[in-house]
């Protein structure tokens, strides 16, 4: 598969998603959107203003995976704070 191709895939699954989330916070209540949940029971969303804690957590968290929600956004971020672990883990188990 072509570069290309496997790159416009991605750009419709991230907009797809995206559009799926906010199409699902819309169909809610006003009361009862939160503006943070999950599309297709796995993928996280957070649309709300990002906090300083929030930021934090999601891009340099030690005690966390490698993976974390987006602090802001759909999908992951990486946790940049997780990476000497695992790495370290990676070395010596080569």
């Amino acid at each position: 598969m072509k570069m290309k191709t496997i790159k416009t895939c991605i750009q419709v699954a991230s907009a797809s998603a995206f559009a799926a989330a906010v199409y699902q916070e819309v169909s809610k209540d006003k009361s009862d959107r939160t503006w943070k949940g999950t599309v297709a029971g796995f993928i996280p969303y957070d649309f709300r203003i990002p906090t300083p804690r929030r930021l934090r957590n999601s891009l340099w968290a030690p005690e966390r995976s490698v993976l974390t929600p987006h602090a802001f956004g759909v999908g992951w971020s990486v946790n940049f704070g997780a990476l000497p672990k695992v790495l370290a883990r990676v070395k010596r188990s080569n």
